[in-house]
C-alpha cells in the first residue's frame, strides 16, 4: 500500500509534469502569444497556441473580404490574447481582438511619448462627443475637439481615416482621450508662419472681409487673416465697420503692423488714403469761423466734423454763453449742422478746439450796447439770496441787485422781504463787466439820494411819523414815501420841559414837529430835536413881541401871537 502511495505523483510533481506538457513553454494568462491555425469549422478558426489542446476564434475577428469570406486560412499564424488556461487537457481560451488592442494600446503608448500624432478614423456617436477607431483601441474625440471652430454636420468626417492627437491615455481603466483640433491648429499655425514670413509692413495687398465685428473686420490675405480696426477704416468717424464694409467685399488693405510673438497681422485701409490733417492749421486758422456737423455728444462736449477726417471738440464750457452746467445733449443734437470759431490747433496731437457760443453775439456785449450804464431797465425777479436780487433780463442773463442798493435807508435784509419771485421790478444799471459776464444794478437809484439832493438842511422844521417807541427815545420817518428818511430822536429832546421827557408819550403812527440838529452825510445819519424846535420858537417869539426883561412874561407873549394871528384869520 505504501508503494502505491509513493507511486502517486505530488503536487509539486504535477506542476513539473504539466510544464513539461507544455514543452518548457512559459505560457501567461493575459499575454499575447502566436499560434497557428490547425483548421476552419464553420465560422471559428482553431489555432494551436502550443497547449495539448487548441482555442476557438471566430473567423470575422479576422477580418472577411468584400464578398464577406473569411481571409485566414489553415497554416497561416497569427497572434491572439491567451485569457486563461483552464488545464492541461482543457480548451484554452483565446481572442483575437483582444490581442489586436494589446498590440494597439502598445503603439499607441510609444506614439504618446514621442507626441506624434496617430491615424484613426470616427466611427460613432456618443454622449458628449464621438468614438474614434486607432486601429484596434477605441478612443474618446470631445465635441469641442472636432474642429478649430464648431462643426454642424460630422457626417463627412464619418469612418474617414485621418490624424488625430492623443490628449491622454489611462491603460487600467482602458481611456484614450484624442483632438483632431490640436493637429489642424498645428498644420495652421505651420501654414500662418509660413505666410506672415511672406509679408512685410506697408505692403499693400487685396484681401477678402470674412467677419464683421463691432470693433473692426477680419481680411483674409490668402489663408491667413487680419484685423482691420474700426479706427483705420477711414479718417472720418466710422460708428460701426458695417457702414463700410460687407462680408464678401474684395478690399485693398496695408500691412500696418505684424506682431511676431503672436503673428497678429493689423490691417489699415485709411492708410492709402491721404492724411486730411496735413496742413490742417493753416485751412483753420484761429478765430476763423466754419460750418461743421455734430457726429458725437459727449458728457464734456460735443465733437464737430469739419471736414471728413477732421473732427474739432466743442468743449461743453464753449457751447452756451449762458447755460452753465447743461448736458451738450440738451444744446445740440447728433448730425446737427453747427456754426463754430476755431479757438486752437494742435497738429501734432490731431486736435481742434472749437468755440459755439462764439460764433454767437456775447450777451453782456450786446446788453451794455442797448442798456449802457445809467438807463433803466425792467426784469422779473429770478431768487433773492443772502446777497441781493436776481433780476432776469434780455438773452437768458441776470442782474444782480446787491442788498446795499435796494433802499436808501432801510436795511437790505429788511428791504428785500418787500420782493416776490415773479415780480416785475425796474432798475438802474451801475455797471456791466463782460469778462466776469456780471451786471450789477440799483433800485434805490431810481428815486436818487436824499441825502445828495440837499433836500434837508440844519435847522429845518419837519413833520416825523413815529414808527418805533423805544426806553431810550422813538424811531420816526419823514420825507416822501418812495425814499423816507429815519431819524431817532433821543429821550433827552423829546421836549425843553423834563417832565415831558417821556417816550411813553407817543405811539406808533403819531406824527410831531420836531427840527433838523444835524446832518452826517458820511454816515447818513440825520439827528432831530423836538427840544430844539421848542427852543427855537420861543426865541422867535421874543423877539418879534418883546424880551422878558420888558416885564412880559413868556405866556403874555405867546398869548399876543397867537391873538394877532387869529384877528390876521
Amino acid at each position: 500500500m505504501a508503494d502505491d502511495m509513493s507511486m502517486t505523483p505530488s503536487r509539486d510533481d504535477f506542476a513539473a509534469l504539466l510544464d513539461e506538457s507544455f514543452g518548457g513553454r512559459d505560457f501567461m494568462e493575459g499575454s499575447v502569444v502566436k499560434g497557428k491555425v490547425v483548421g476552419i469549422e464553420k465560422d471559428f478558426a482553431i489555432i494551436d497556441v502550443g497547449l495539448k489542446t487548441e482555442g476557438r476564434i471566430q473567423v470575422k475577428e479576422f477580418g472577411v473580404d468584400d464578398d464577406g469570406k473569411a481571409t485566414i486560412k489553415v497554416g497561416d499564424e497569427v497572434e491572439v490574447f491567451l485569457e486563461r488556461v483552464e488545464n492541461a487537457l482543457g480548451e484554452a481560451v483565446i481572442s483575437r481582438d483582444k490581442a489586436r488592442r494589446e498590440e494597439a494600446w502598445t503603439r499607441l503608448e510609444g506614439v504618446y511619448a514621442l507626441n506624434e500624432p496617430v491615424m484613426g478614423s470616427i466611427v460613432g456617436r456618443v454622449k458628449g462627443g464621438f468614438t474614434v477607431d486607432l486601429g484596434g483601441a477605441s478612443a474618446f474625440l470631445p465635441g469641442s475637439q472636432v474642429d478649430i471652430r464648431p462643426v454642424r454636420d460630422v457626417g463627412p468626417l464619418m469612418g474617414k481615416e485621418q490624424p488625430f492627437a492623443i490628449l491622454k491615455m489611462d491603460r487600467p481603466r482602458g481611456n484614450i482621450v484624442v483632438s483632431r483640433r490640436a493637429i489642424l491648429e498645428e498644420a495652421r499655425a505651420e501654414q500662418r508662419t509660413e505666410l506672415v514670413s511672406q509679408l512685410t509692413e506697408g505692403e499693400v495687398r487685396e484681401g477678402v472681409v470674412k467677419n464683421i465685428t463691432d470693433y473692426g473686420a477680419f481680411v483674409d490675405l490668402g489663408g491667413i487673416d487680419g484685423l482691420l480696426h474700426v479706427t483705420d477704416m477711414s479718417w472720418k468717424r466710422v460708428s460701426h465697420p458695417s457702414q463700410v464694409l460687407a462680408v464678401g467685399d474684395t478690399v485693398k488693405v496695408q500691412i500696418v503692423k505684424i506682431n511676431p510673438d503672436t503673428q497678429r497681422i493689423s490691417l489699415g485701409m485709411k492708410q492709402l488714403q491721404s492724411d486730411p490733417w496735413d496742413g490742417v492749421e493753416a485751412k483753420y486758422p484761429v478765430g476763423a469761423k466754419f460750418t461743421g456737423r455734430i457726429t458725437n455728444i459727449t458728457d464734456y462736449g460735443a465733437f464737430v466734423e469739419l471736414e471728413p477726417g477732421v473732427e474739432g471738440l466743442v468743449h461743453v464750457s464753449e457751447m452756451s454763453w449762458t447755460k452753465k452746467n447743461v448736458h451738450p445733449g440738451k444744446i445740440v443734437s447728433t448730425s446737427q449742422e453747427v456754426e463754430v470759431v476755431v479757438l486752437d490747433v494742435d497738429a501734432s496731437k490731431r486736435r481742434v478746439s472749437l468755440g459755439l457760443k462764439q460764433a454767437m453775439d456775447n450777451p453782456w456785449e450786446a446788453f451794455i450796447a442797448a442798456h449802457p450804464v445809467g438807463s433803466t431797465v425792467e426784469g422779473e425777479v429770478k431768487n433773492a439770496t443772502e446777497f441781493g436780487l436776481f433780476l432776469g433780463l434780455d438773452n437768458d442773463i441776470d442782474g444782480m441787485v446787491h442788498l446795499t442798493d435796494l433802499d436808501w435807508n432801510a436795511p437790505g435784509e429788511e428791504a428785500i422781504q418787500r420782493y416776490k419771485k415773479g415780480e416785475m421790478v425796474k432798475a438802474k444799471v451801475l455797471d456791466v463787466d463782460v469778462e466776469k459776464e456780471r451786471i450789477s444794478l440799483g433800485v434805490k437809484q431810481l428815486a436818487g439820494d436824499p441825502m445828495a439832493q440837499d433836500t434837508y438842511k440844519k435847522g429845518q422844521t419837519v413833520t416825523v411819523q413815529v414808527t418805533e417807541v423805544t426806553s431810550g427815545g422813538i424811531e420816526v420817518k419823514f420825507g416822501e414815501d418812495e425814499a423816507p428818511m429815519t431819524a431817532f430822536i433821543r429821550k433827552s429832546d423829546l421836549s425843553r420841559d423834563r417832565s415831558e421827557q417821556r417816550p411813553e408819550r407817543y405811539a406808533v403812527g403819531d406824527r410831531l414837529d420836531a427840527q433838523i440838529a444835524n446832518i452826517d452825510k458820511a454816515a447818513r445819519r440825520v439827528s432831530l430835536s423836538v427840544k430844539a424846535l421848542e427852543m427855537a420858537e420861543d426865541k422867535e417869539a421874543i423877539e418879534k413881541f418883546g424880551s422878558s426883561d420888558s416885564g412880559a412874561s413868556l405866556g403874555d407873549i405867546l398869548g399876543a401871537a397867537l391873538r394877532e394871528k387869529a384877528a390876521k384869520e
